[in-house]
């Protein structure tokens, strides 16, 4: 390498271990979140590093082909301890007040989507529920109604034909009436035995 490329090399490496400060910094700012889930914090660290590294030798890739000397880890230590100590706390602080903005940012958006699309959706979808609700209440009544006027006539004339029938004949009507109420009281009994005895055996 010639001088020229020897001093680009460790002046891109000195801006490189910058970054790498930089970086490493706002990773460490959001790693936070995920601290609780060991494996996937531990596949995050990987894959910060791993893509780092890739980063790092790229650019010194592009600046001397790659070749790789002690003094470009020495420059990149440089530049990574300027950043400690003149750049990390101010960069923190920076990096503080552009989460603020951003989180103040995207809580306006969502309060904003909640009042103009959200709730007026919901205050629409209940309005529609209500007036099927309603709608189905009135055909209700309406069709109970209609029912009461046309079966009305026909019960009155079945109770006066049952006042015209022989005694003997009511009365016979009268137990096979008494007959089908009790049939159905068993059948109802033996479906809850049964039902319950089915519980049990699943027990």
């Amino acid at each position: 390498m010639t001088l020229s490329i020897q001093f680009l090399t460790m002046i891109t490496m000195v801006l490189s271990g910058f970054y790498l400060g930089i970086i490493h910094d706002t990773y460490r700012r959001f790693a936070s979140y995920w601290e609780s889930k060991i494996v996937f914090s531990y596949l995050l660290e990987i894959c910060f590093w791993l893509t780092q590294t890739i980063i790092i030798f790229y650019v010194l890739f592009r600046v001397n082909g790659g070749e790789i000397r002690l003094y470009i880890f020495a420059a990149c230590l440089l530049g990574f301890a300027m950043y400690q100590v003149f750049a990390a706390n101010v960069y923190k602080k920076l990096l503080e007040f552009a989460i603020g903005i951003i989180t103040k940012i995207y809580r306006f958006f969502e309060r904003m989507v909640q009042a103009l699309i959200i709730s007026p959706v919901k205050w629409v979808i209940m309005l529609l529920l209500m007036i099927i609700l309603w709608i189905i209440r009135f055909i209700g009544s309406v069709l109970l109604i209609t029912l009461k006027i046309l079966f009305t006539p026909i019960i009155w004339l079945l109770r006066l034909t049952y006042r015209l029938l022989p005694k003997k004949l009511q009365q016979f009507l009268h137990k096979i009436a008494g007959f089908y109420s009790t049939m159905k009281n068993i059948v109802i009994r033996y479906k809850t035995f049964i039902g319950k005895y089915m519980k049990f055996k699943r027990r």
